[in-house]
C-alpha cells in the first residue's frame, strides 16, 4: 500500500521518502520499494529506491530522482528534516503501516498528517483518513471520523478468499522453494518452516512471498496465490494501492495550507 502511495506521488513530481523496519514483512515484493532494504536497490514500475544508512545522505538520492529508503521504525526522519532544512517547507507524513490500531503519532508532526485505513480518527490523530477497503468507498479522504472496520478477510480473487492466503503453520525460519511470478500447481510445495510443507491449495501464480530466511510464526501470512494465473499482476501495483494513492494525492491538494506552501517553492 505505502508503494502504491509513494508511486504516485512521485509521479505527481513530490519528493519521497520512506521509512522501514530491519527486516520488512512484505509479501508482494516485487512491487514494494521496501526490497531495497534487502537488495540496496529497488525498482518498481520505473520508480527507484535506494536504501540508505545515514539521514544526510536524504538529498543526494533525491537530487538523482531515486526515492530515499532509511530504516527508521520509529519515524525520527520527520523531525531531523525539519532542524536541518533552513526554508520552510511544506511536511507531509503519511502513516501507511496498516497497523489497524489507534497509531502513537500526534498532528504535530507535520503540516499533513494522513493516516490510511481502520485505526485512524481524522481530527484526533491525523488531519485525513484514506478508505482502504474494497468498495465504492475505496481511496475516498475522510476528513471527520474513521475508515470502515477491518473486515478480517481477504479480497476475493477469482473466487478464492481465504485460501489464497498461504499461512506459516509453525514457527520457524522461512525457506522458499519457489519464485514469485512462478506457475504453481495444485499441491506443489511452494515454502517450508522448521520441517512443515506449505503447499498450494489451488493452481495459480505466486504473486507474492516472503523474503527467504525470515523467521516467521504460526498464522503468519507468507504468501498470496492469484488463480488468474497471469504473471504479469507480480510486478505491476493493484488498482486497489493506486486508487488510495489518489486518495493521498487529493488530501494534500485539498489541504489550503500546505498547497499555499507548495505553490511558493
Amino acid at each position: 500500500m505505502a508503494s502504491g502511495v509513494a508511486l504516485r506521488l512521485r509521479r505527481s513530481g513530490f519528493s519521497v521518502i520512506m521509512t522501514e523496519l530491519h527486516q520488512p514483512l512484505v509479501v508482494r515484493r516485487m512491487v514494494s520499494f521496501a526490497e531495497a532494504i534487502y537488495q540496496g536497490e529497488f525498482e518498481v514500475e520505473g520508480e527507484i529506491a535506494q536504501r540508505i544508512v545515514a539521514f544526510e545522505d536524504l538529498h543526494k538520492v533525491i537530487r538523482v530522482g531515486k526515492i530515499p529508503l532509511v530504516v527508521d521504525p520509529d519515524g525520527e526522519v520527520v523531525d531531523w528534516l525539519r532542524e536541518e532544512t533552513c526554508e520552510r517547507m511544506a511536511y507531509v507524513l503519511v502513516d501507511a503501516r496498516m497497523t489497524k490500531k489507534k497509531p502513537e503519532r500526534s498532528l504535530e508532526q507535520a503540516d499533513l498528517v494522513i493516516g490510511l485505513g481502520p485505526g485512524f480518527t481524522a481530527g484526533q490523530d491525523c488531519h485525513a483518513v484514506i478508505e482502504t477497503n474494497r468498495g465504492h468507498f475505496l481511496g475516498r479522504v475522510i476528513w471527520d471520523g474513521c475508515a470502515q472496520s477491518d473486515t478480517g478477510t481477504p479480497e476475493s480473487v477469482g473466487n478464492h478468499s481465504v485460501e489464497r492466503v498461504l499461512r506459516s503453520p509453525t514457527d520457524g525460519i522461512l525457506k522458499n522453494l519457489a519464485t514469485i511470478g512462478d506457475h504453481i500447481s495444485m499441491g506443489q510445495t511452494v515454502a517450508m518452516v522448521n520441517g512443515y510443507r506449505i503447499n498450494a491449495p489451488f493452481a495459480g501464480v505466486l504473486r507474492g512471498l516472503l523474503y527467504p530466511g525470515l523467521m516467521v510464526t504460526s498464522g503468519m501470512k507468507i504468501g498470496d496465490l492469484d488463480p488468474r494465473d497471469d504473471s504479469r499482476y507480480c510486478w505491476l501495483v493493484s488498482d486497489k494501492s493506486l486508487a488510495v494513492g489518489g486518495g493521498v494525492l487529493e488530501a494534500i491538494l485539498a489541504s489550503p495550507d500546505v498547497r499555499r506552501m507548495l505553490l511558493k517553492t
